[in-house]
Formats: structure tokens, sequence, C-alpha cells
């Protein structure tokens, strides 16, 4: 019985990938530095994997920063901006369209799919000229043969890759993207070739958008490009991977009937539904790769439920044409458990990295043949067992409180209009009052002091006191800078879900388990196994002491529940809701305890509120009910004075403005930058938003720092489709991964650009 793997985390164990990324943008390492370190994190994998019994495994699915990019480089669909006059495309360009450069921004970033990975949106029109740009896919096939390791090249599919473009500046937005397809895949067919003529037996296209609601001219898209692709593909095996929901019964006909493809891969962990349609009509002959271990948590696999579904699938599909997979890549979860010495020993039974998944997919696979290992199999009982019954996963006091919480909707009783008048007589504002979103650049220095006070090499006294020493250092900055409403900077955090969930009970934390969000960005998830609760205040002394510092009104911040458990590797052993109620009420502990420390700006992030959005539109109702009311039970009990933000960025908002609406907070910053501005079109359209809202002026994730002609700019456009009164001025984001050296002047020409509006605001009245 064979087994796969969907793709693999691409950092490394320690990171390994971040630290050269870094190194070599700071020019401190050369490119040959960087591809040597890429090239020993491949050569790891592939013979990891290979070492473990994988039949069919991988190859580019490693990525400099992320694979929709790679394919737009394969394609030669760079953006006019990069200056690129034609030949393979080398890392100046690359990186310029993925991070930007001192003359021009970055390409959109976005969410992949319902995940906190992020890729770069491709930018097409009738007018680009694809050509064959990027041979990457065919030299890691053969750098794995070489090294004695025959792998599957995957390649982003060409029909989701046009489904996940967006039409380019200055293209209308009815343009259809579909009608590129005859000009992407003559490209396509020479990968194809230069892969079979290197030796490659199969192929895989990640075609993941076939789970989405898709019209019958979009299905038909995938019909007409692999028949396109039939005669070129002759000679291979074609597996087409989905992931991360079910196939509708129309996408399923649509995939099972495509032309020259002999495998489906499909997500078992998250499309259960899926099961049902196989079992009732699945093609003769074809293989079935089914993702029965979950790419997307961090939980080992009940492996006798596993195995009991494999064997109702192998009834069906036939012993020799079944495959055990993941779900999908395992590039949504940490590396490797071995890494990890302070999880106990209880919690570490309950887990299942990456690394870790690739054994259970393969146990799967040999028991399926007979080959079953009684000892490992009877260790994962156990383990199930031990979860269900211990104790330190339930509290009867949280579920009461969380139970407690039907019937109301838990919103502030005075509407937002009044409450903006009550606070503004309070805080006393200028008009396009300037903020930023909450963390300032994070230093060597800063995270020497996080490091040597975790590791118990610095006493209290001496990290508390280095932490008041960098508040004030970002205190001052901001008021010589003249912004008008302050934050700390945030620098007793290294992660905005992470320093929360240490401080909540039901939450475990790794030592190294880091997951990539976007390029070298890693977030390291907390853990939740069990009920939450707030032992004790969180963050009320740091604010409190900023706010010391300061007459200008200081933020407290926190993070929204959604977001920290969207951010989290939740517990799969009851809905999410009951687990996002929970935390709400912690939040909402936090809430009143800051107000009542004096702090009458608050904001409660929820970066990852549409993240969560299930991909389903027929399920989005129910996902916008419980995430908004868990928003709201966070401060529906403060004063009309006290000021609530919120904070979103990196998706797409215009879906959900009716939920952000109704989430009733009294300012919300959001990106709009990077997604050149698309978040406008929803007020031009004829939205009315009477709450305050800063749409960002500038990207913080690229190290271009605008000009204040450009920002005020971007402050007209806003000034254009909203209201004087309620408009804020503020970057896109929080400001952790850049240098002070970008950020001063960055944040320099947005109060002079505010005030430069300001004064032509007065005068034209």
């Amino acid at each position: 019985m064979a087994s796969h793997i969907v793709g693999y985390p691409r950092m490394g164990p320690k990171r390994e990938l971040k630290f050269a990324l870094e190194s070599f943008w700071d020019k401190k390492s050369s490119a040959e530095d960087l591809q040597k370190v890429a090239a020993d994190l491949r050569s790891s994998i592939w013979k990891q994997m290979a070492a473990a019994g994988i039949k069919y495994i991988p190859s580019n699915t490693f990525s400099y920063y992320d694979q929709v990019l790679d394919a737009t480089s394969i394609l030669g669909a760079v953006p006019p901006r990069y200056g690129w006059n034609g030949g393979e495309i080398g890392f100046d360009t690359y990186f310029s369209m993925a991070r930007g450069n001192a003359s021009v921004p970055a390409m959109e970033m976005t969410k992949w799919f319902d995940t906190n990975y992020h890729f770069i949106v491709p930018e097409l029109g009738p007018d680009v000229n694809f050509s064959y740009a990027s041979h990457k896919a065919v030299d890691e096939y053969k750098e794995a043969k070489a090294l004695g390791v025959d792998t599957i090249p995957v390649l982003i599919g060409p029909v989701s890759y046009l489904l996940l473009s967006k039409p380019a500046k200055g293209v209308e937005k009815t343009f259809s993207l579909l009608s590129l397809l005859p000009k992407i895949l003559p490209i396509y067919k020479e990968v194809i070739a230069e892969l079979k003529a290197a030796g490659a037996l199969w192929i895989q296209f990640d075609e993941p958008t076939l789970v989405l609601d898709l019209d019958a001219q979009q299905l038909q898209a995938f019909t007409a490009a692999y028949a396109e692709l039939e005669t070129t593909l002759s000679g291979l095996n074609v597996l087409i991977e989905t992931y991360f929901a079910d196939l509708t019964a129309e996408a399923y006909k649509t995939l099972t009937e495509l032309k020259g493809v002999t495998a489906y891969g499909l997500d078992l962990v998250r499309g259960t539904q899926t099961i049902e349609l196989i079992k009732s009509n699945f093609p003769k002959g074809k293989y079935l790769f089914a993702g029965v271990v979950d790419g997307r948590n961090i939980w080992a696999n009940d492996l006798a439920s596993s195995l009991s579904t494999l064997q109702a699938l192998e009834a069906v599909v036939g012993k020799d044409k079944l495959v055990v997979s993941t779900s999908c890549s395992l590039l949504h979860t940490a590396v490797d458990l071995v890494n990890e010495t302070k999880l106990d020993d209880e919690i570490k039974s309950w887990l299942a990295f990456a690394a870790q998944k690739v054994v259970e997919v393969n146990a799967l696979a040999k028991a399926l043949a007979g080959q079953k290992d009684e000892a490992f199999f009877t260790a994962n009982a156990s383990a199930q067992a031990s979860r269900k019954s211990s104790p330190r996963v339930t509290n009867e006091a949280v579920q009461k409180a969380a139970a407690a919480l039907k019937g109301s909707d838990h919103r502030r009783a005075t509407n937002v209009t009044a409450r903006l008048d009550a606070q503004q007589k309070k805080l006393n504002l200028p008009v396009l009052p300037t903020t930023t979103i909450g963390s300032f650049p994070q230093t060597l220095e800063l995270r020497r002091v996080r490091r040597e006070f975790k590791a118990n090499k610095i006493s209290e006294d001496d990290y508390v006191k280095a932490i008041k020493e960098e508040i004030k250092k970002v205190v001052d900055l901001q008021e010589e800078l003249d912004i008008d409403v302050l934050v700390h900077g945030e620098p007793e955090r290294n992660d905005m879900v992470e320093y929360f969930g240490e401080q909540l009970s039901g939450f475990a934390f790794t030592v190294n388990g880091w997951v990539q969000s976007y390029g070298s960005r890693c977030v390291k998830p907390p853990i939740i196994y069990g009920d939450v609760s707030r032992p004790k205040p969180m963050t009320v002394f740091w604010s409190s002491t900023a706010q010391s510092m300061t007459k200008r009104p200081m933020k407290g911040m926190l993070t929204g529940p959604v977001t920290i458990l969207n951010w989290s590797f939740v517990r799969n052993d009851q809905p999410r809701f009951e687990t996002c109620y929970q935390i709400a009420l912690a939040i909402k502990d936090e809430v009143e305890d800051l107000e009542k420390a004096g702090i009458n700006v608050i904001q409660i992030d929820e970066a990852a509120l549409r993240e969560g959005l299930p991909l389903r539109k027929s399920e989005h109702a129910f996902y916008q009910k419980w995430a908004v009311h868990s928003f709201r039970i966070t401060n529906c009990g403060v004063q009309d004075t006290t000021q609530i933000h919120t904070h979103m960025c990196y998706s797409n908002f215009n879906d959900i403005i009716h939920s952000i609406i109704d989430m009733d907070a009294d300012v919300i910053t959001i990106e709009n930058s990077r997604s050149d501005e698309k978040l406008l079109s929803v007020f031009r359209e004829g939205v009315k938003y009477g709450a305050g809202i800063g749409p960002g002026v500038y990207d913080i994730h690229s190290p271009r720092i605008p000009s204040t002609e450009e920002i005020a700019d971007r402050i007209n456009k806003m000034l254009a489709v909203l209201e004087t009164n309620i408009l804020w001025v503020n970057p896109d984001c929080g400001l952790k991964t850049r240098k002070y050296a970008e950020v001063k002047p960055a944040l320099s020409n947005m109060v002079a650009a505010a005030k430069l509006l300001r004064t032509q605001l007065a005068s034209a009245k």
C-alpha cells in the first residue's frame, strides 16, 4: 500500500531558511549562501520522507517566499513596474515582487484560503506576455533525483492560478482572468515536456479552488484546460490535488471526468462529506489519494478511526488504487515534535507535527497492506483515551459561563454615533487623527532581553526596567512625531497571540513549533487543549505604565477572541465557536480591568476574523454570527466614553463588510494600501459606515518609505468616499517587522500628510 505527502514545511526545524533569507536581504550573505541553505533543507526533507517509507514524495513545494509567486515566475507574469526584461527570473526581480524595493511597491499579499499562510496575488491582464521564465520545478526534480529520490513535481494548477489572480491596475475589473487560459497552457506544456524528459513518472497539479463555490463556466475551464494538456501529459501519471473542504457534487463530477488524469487527491479531514461522493461513484481504474492525516492541526491522528475509513474506501476503489495521504500540505503545521523539550509528556503524547505525520501516513499505509505495527497503534489508542479523560481539559465553571451567553447579543447600550460624540469630548482629537496599529520594531537588543528573561539569565526587576525603557523610547518617538493616539509598542511581546495564550489557562506552548505565515515571517501558534479562562490581568501593568508617560491617549492593546482562535492550533474535540466564546469571556475581563485602570482607548485586534470565514457560502452566516458575537462580548460592558478600536489585515474584507459594521466597534483600522485600495470600492458602491475607520495609508510589509505626497493622495481617495469626521490615518498593520530607519521617516511623512490635509480642509470651509 502506497503513501504520499502533499507538501512539507520549508523553513526548517530551527527556522534555518528564515535566517538565511533575512541575512541575504540585509546584504550580510550572498545568493550562493542562501541557495546552499535551501539545498540542504530540501535534501534533508526528501531523505527524511524516503527513510520513513513514503512512496510519493513531492518536489517543487519548497519556496523562497511563496508557491504562487513561484508559479508567477514560471509563467513570466512579472508586472512591468519591476523592469524585468526577460530571461530567467533572478532573486532581484523575485523579491521585488514579494517585498517591493526602494522605487516600487510589492504585489498584493492575501490569505491562502482560510489559513494564516499568505500568498502573493498575480496581477494579470490581456497584455501580459507569458514566457517560461523559471525552471525551478525541473531543477528541483533533477536535484532530488541526483540524491536518489524520485519525486512527484508539484505545480499550481493552471485554473487555480488564474482564479487566484486579480486584474492588474488599469485593467477592467470585469476582465475574465480565465480568458488567459490559452496563453498560459503553452508554458505549462513546456514545463511538462521538460519534466518528462528529466524522467518524471508522476506530476501533481494543486487545484484547491475546486473546493470553492464555482459556477458552470469556471468548472468548464478545468475541463478545457486538462483536455488541452492531455496529449502533453501522455505517458505521465497525473494527480489533481484538492484540499481544505468538501467538493460539491458538480465539482466532484468535473474532477473525476478530467481528461488524462490518473489520480485524485481529496481532503477527507475537512471534506468528510466527499467520502459519500467517492462511495457513490468513483471512476474505475483511477487512484484515490486519501487525505486522512490532518495537515492543518497538530493533534495525533486517531489511527484506528482512519484505518476504518481507509478500509471502507479500499472496498470502493480497489486495494492497489488507494494511496494514504495528508489532507493538505504540512506547510500549515509545525516541523518536528522531537525539538520540543518543554512540553510535558501527557500533552506531548496527544500531538503530531509534520515529521510525526509522515510516520502516521506510512503506518496507516502499512496497516492497510497487512503490516500493522501493533505497538504503534496501541500507543496511539492510549494517547487518544488519555486526552478524552484528562481532567486538565475540562473546567466546569468556564463551560457554565460560556453556556450562559446564549440569549443575549451583547451589544453596547448606546449607538456608535452617540458614543463617538462622548469620546470626542473626552479625547479632544483633531480631524484625521493619526495612530499606529500597535507594535514597533523588535530590535535585536529587545529580543535578547526577552530571551534572557525566559532563560532566567536576568532578574524580573532587570527585565521590567529594560521593557519600561523601551516603552519610554517608543512613547517619546511618537510624541516627537506628533502622533495623536499612542501605543506602547508591545516590547514585552514576541507574538500577539502567543503572548495572551501564555497567560490564559487551557493553552500549551512550544519551543520550536514555528509555522510560516509569509516570506521569512514565522509564527508559533499556541495549542488550545482545554477550556480557556484568565487567571489574572495580562496587559494592565504595561498599558498603565505607558499611559503614565504621556498626556496623550494611550491605546490598550489586546488580541481578539476570533484571532486568538484562528491563529492557534485549536482543540478538535468541541465546536470552534464554543472555544471562541470562552476566549471572549477572558478578554472581556481584561477590557474591563483596562478601563478601570484609566485606559480610555482599547484596541481589540481581529486581524484574522475574515480568515476564518468558511470556503462555502452556505456556511458563512453561521460563522459570521458567532465570530461577531464573540467580539461584542469582549466590550459590551464598557462606558460610552471608552473608545473601542479593532484592526484587520490582509484579507478580502469587501464580502464581510456588513459583519464588520455589525461588530459595532467605535473605530476600525484596516489594511488597504497593499491591496491597491480595493477596500474603498465598497464605500464607492454605497455602503454606509458611521463608525471611525482608518484604511491603511502605507504598506508596512515592504521596506519602501512612502512620500508625504503619496500618503496625502491616498487620504484624498479615502475622503472621496468617507466622511471627514470618521476618517483616521494609520499604517496598514503593526511595525514589528520593520527597522527604525524605515519606521521614523514613514511615520513622519504620514503625520505630515495628515496635517497637510487638515490645513486644506480648514481653508476649504
